[in-house]
């Protein structure tokens, strides 16, 4: 087993090199974090009849999700019970059955095996359906978000997104209809650690005004003064930073939802007349926030930019490599047109040709890559910037960064990392439930803003 204390370095804030390339911490990873954390498998928009699937991967495992008669949707493994092909090729549909060509056995919706070719002929009736069903996997939803886990002790989704939750709401069901995915996704395949654009997207709005400044000075906009990294831009009062208990975190750029959008009015408007009806369902704090611009990641690998509105899933496909599926979020009592809109604004700026996606891509590949060498990979990753400028805030919940541009998101993401790669089993996760902001406890950081009257 690796040894974590040499791996993630808590109190100093680094991390080793090690952790992109590994084979054995890839594989430590798919047992302790990919066969314990809920991850997401879709959403309801995307199968919304009985008999509608999607096949897609849990870490490296292949599954189907299928919406059942009454309602419900179940998940099982995608593969056949008795030697082992897949029964559904297909990326999505609508079936009564899934049929395995190599040998015909045939499964149900709900995953139950209902024939077998030759049963009494040749298997001489020996072969009991009732025990080689597909194996079935853990769902729940949360606001329409379809999240699979194969562990029977990881707790409830709601109680594993937690405070996370309390923030999602903003914009999930804050103006009252709720949002869907578009889909089918958009698939790429990225040459880099599954970690890399997990821990980007959950915090990095460092790498914007570099990595993107000549795109910032072509769109405009609200984040136009970005470009270069201006040091005389007020960072502290642009945004936040947030980090939760288990690993989830984001930074918010104050009103600035729609920012890189070129043709933006129909969302503009939305967004106008909507945030009344948020601020009198879940309060001004959040209201606060649901016209920003979210970058951020649910732990491990589903993330997404609220307001520009692009849904990425980091599928891992060994240490160095990753399969991208990119949906488009929308408002379901948004018109059509402007769904039309930002489906089309979201694909040119980080679809799998998007102008921001390939800025990103060349990026994430070179970090993962570059330190696969022998004396490369003994060094070690900082992630300090904004250390102290954080903590438990008087409105916001779990840890809160002064400023979005810092690295309080990082810290907690590799803070979780750390903890689940090391534990044994959930009983050893919940045990740390009081204690996971201990580096975090003594810092007083909002309470002495509060006492200067900042």
């Amino acid at each position: 087993m690796n040894d974590m204390d040499q791996l993630v370095d808590i109190e100093n804030s680094t991390q080793s090199k090690k952790i992109f390339l590994d084979q054995d911490i890839y594989e430590q990873e798919q047992e302790r974090i990919f066969g314990r954390c809920w991850l997401f498998l879709a959403h309801e928009s995307l199968i919304p009849k009985a008999g509608d699937f999607m096949t897609t991967t849990m870490g490296e495992d292949p599954v189907i999700v299928v919406r059942q008669k009454d309602g419900s949707t179940k998940a099982f493994i995608n593969s056949c019970t008795h030697r082992g092909n897949k029964v559904c090729s297909a990326e999505s549909g609508n079936a009564r059955s899934f049929v395995c060509n190599y040998h015909g056995w045939v499964f149900g919706s709900d995953g139950s095996l209902i024939d077998v070719p030759l049963n009494e002929r040749c298997y001489h009736g020996t072969i009991d359906k009732s025990t080689h069903g597909l194996p079935g996997i853990r769902v729940e939803s949360y606001r329409g978000f379809l999240f699979g886990c194969f562990d029977q002790d990881a707790p409830p989704l709601d109680e594993f997104l937690g405070d996370f939750g309390w923030y999602l709401d903003t914009w999930m069901v804050g103006a009252g209809g709720g949002v869907e995915l578009i889909g089918p996704a958009m698939k790429s395949i990225l040459n880099c650690n599954w970690k890399v654009p997990a821990e980007n997207f959950v915090g990095d709005a460092y790498h914007v005004g570099w990595t993107h400044a000549a795109a910032l000075e072509v769109l405009g906009g609200e984040l136009a003064g970005l470009a270069g990294n201006q040091a005389d831009m007020p960072y502290d009062d642009l945004g936040l930073q947030f980090t939760t208990r288990f690993g989830h975190g984001f930074g918010v750029i104050r009103h600035a939802a729609a920012s890189i959008h070129v043709k933006r009015e129909g969302y503009d408007k939305f967004l106008r007349d909507t945030l009344p009806a948020v601020a009198e369902n879940l309060g001004q704090a959040r209201a606060d926030l649901y016209d920003g611009h979210w970058n951020c990641t649910t732990f491990p690998n589903c993330s997404f930019l609220y307001g520009t509105n692009t849904f990425k899933v980091w599928h891992p496909r060994g240490p160095g490599q990753i399969e991208v599926w990119t949906y488009t979020i929308v408002h379901k009592d948004m018109d059509e047109e402007t769904k039309k809109e930002i489906v089309k604004q979201a694909i040119r700026s980080f679809g799998t040709a998007g102008t921001l996606e390939s800025d990103d891509g060349d990026n994430m590949t070179n970090c993962t890559h570059t330190n696969q060498g022998r004396m490369t990979r003994k060094g070690r990753m900082d992630a300090t910037m904004g250390i102290r400028h954080e903590g438990h805030h008087p409105v916001y919940p779990g840890i809160v960064g002064s400023s979005f541009i810092g690295e309080t998101s990082y810290r907690g993401f590799y803070r979780f990392y750390k903890e689940a790669m090391s534990a044994e089993s959930w009983g050893d996760i919940r045990a740390q439930d009081n204690h996971w902001d201990e580096a975090w406890k003594d810092n007083g950081f909002w309470e002495a803003k509060a006492g200067k009257g900042e």
